[in-house]
């Protein structure tokens, strides 16, 4: 499957590459080998995407919307409907709670039109879970994905480790593809710096870094878009290190803090758009209480987090966390775990204040309180003054 069309700095496709190496694997198992390119669709659905976000201040996640968009929906109806495959299998480190053999037994269910779905009609959704391997658990990429799409979908490796996959692709004799490094970051950039990369297709937009304790300028940057929360902000001529830690697309102020766990990057609120569920219906604890305690993640390793989450008349989501965590982003993907199961995610569109915001609103409050207790002299205790 290729999406992108790009050379790396030697001039070598990498997709190329990775066709080549898939392609001999397919001789050892002695079976076909299929080519199919996305490269259209990937751009309307996926990279178009992705710049809209990045212009809003955001920061999307490409990985999360090429599963959505690409291998299980484009790929997966190729795989069914051209192919004539009665499922597809992923080299995905996650699981469902269907055995293998019900995969091919799985009649077609359209998805529903409305919030809710017909309460009559009865279903027996397919719960995405995660893999034994949780070092490698990939279900946070998987969780926008469509239930029709897991209902046909086979993971092979979701009882087995890494190591444990890597043994058997030695024993089978699959060393060209042992040697490769593993992908990491956005498949489409390579090696390539990501602020050149994204300012082949923004214009700059420069404006300030500006200190989030006291509104010193603090140097510039070429476009909010290139920044990230959290990450560190290279500003020339500072000996420490500064942090991004929010973002005013209207001034084109990045706005920055002194240490990586700065109070200013804590927050423990936000609020998704739509939410996707896995299931397509929302739990039904969540429907009738409109709140559940469940656990969360933005990331794809970050430890889960316990958190209560709240359901919008909108189909939109308020998650309330345990703790502060640190960098909370709009533009990533809120998924929800209850268990082993991951529910599904939303795009994070909104975030609760900041710690330092808290704690400067808890100095303020208290500085008026105490200047409301400080005695005022009553009339008759103020005596004239004779010189």
């Amino acid at each position: 499957m290729r999406n992108w069309d790009s050379l790396d700095e030697s001039g070598v496709c990498t997709t190329e590459k990775d066709c080549e190496d898939a392609f001999k694997v397919c001789q050892i198992l002695d079976v076909p080998f299929h080519q199919v390119s996305y490269v259209k669709e990937y751009w309307h659905d996926v990279f178009s995407n992705l710049l809209k976000e990045y212009e809003k201040g955001r920061t999307p996640n490409p990985d999360i919307l090429c599963n959505k968009h690409i291998k299980f929906n484009h790929f997966h109806k190729y795989a069914i409907n051209t192919l004539g495959a009665d499922a597809m299998a992923t080299g995905h480190y996650a699981r469902t709670s269907q055995e293998d053999e019900e995969v091919f037994q799985q009649p077609y269910a359209p998805p529903p039109t409305s919030l809710f779905r017909d309460r009559f009609e009865i279903r027996n959704t397919v719960k995405l879970q995660k893999g034994a391997d949780l070092v490698k658990d990939q279900t946070f990429f998987l969780s926008q994905i469509s239930q029709e799409a897991l209902r046909q979908t086979m993971f092979p490796l979701a009882g087995l480790t890494k190591e444990f996959v890597k043994r058997l692709a030695a024993e089978a004799g699959f060393h060209h593809v042992l040697r490769k490094k593993e992908s990491m970051g956005i498949c489409f950039i390579g090696k390539r710096n990501f602020e050149n990369f994204i300012l082949e297709y923004l214009d700059p937009k420069p404006g300030n870094f500006v200190s989030i304790e006291d509104g010193t300028t603090m140097g510039t940057h070429k476009g909010w878009f290139t920044l990230t929360l959290g990450q560190r902000a290279r500003i020339g001529g500072q000996r420490d290190a500064w942090f991004v830690v929010d973002k005013d697309i209207v001034t084109g102020d990045v706005f920055v803090a002194p240490t990586t766990s700065h109070p200013a990057l804590y927050r423990d609120t936000l609020r998704t758009d739509r939410f996707h569920w896995i299931a397509v219906d929302p739990p039904p604890e969540l429907v009738q209480t409109q709140m559940l305690e469940c656990h969360f993640r933005f990331t794809h390793q970050m430890p889960l987090v316990s958190c209560t989450a709240t359901l919008n008349l909108d189909g939109s989501v308020w998650i309330s966390l345990s703790q502060p965590v640190r960098a909370l982003t709009t533009g990533q993907f809120a998924a929800l775990y209850k268990g082993d199961e991951c529910l599904g995610s939303g795009k994070i569109i909104q975030l609760g204040p900041s710690e330092y915001t808290l704690q400067k609103g808890r100095e303020r409050s208290e500085a008026g309180v105490q200047q409301k207790e400080q005695p005022t002299p009553e009339l008759d205790e103020i005596k004239p003054q004779h010189h």
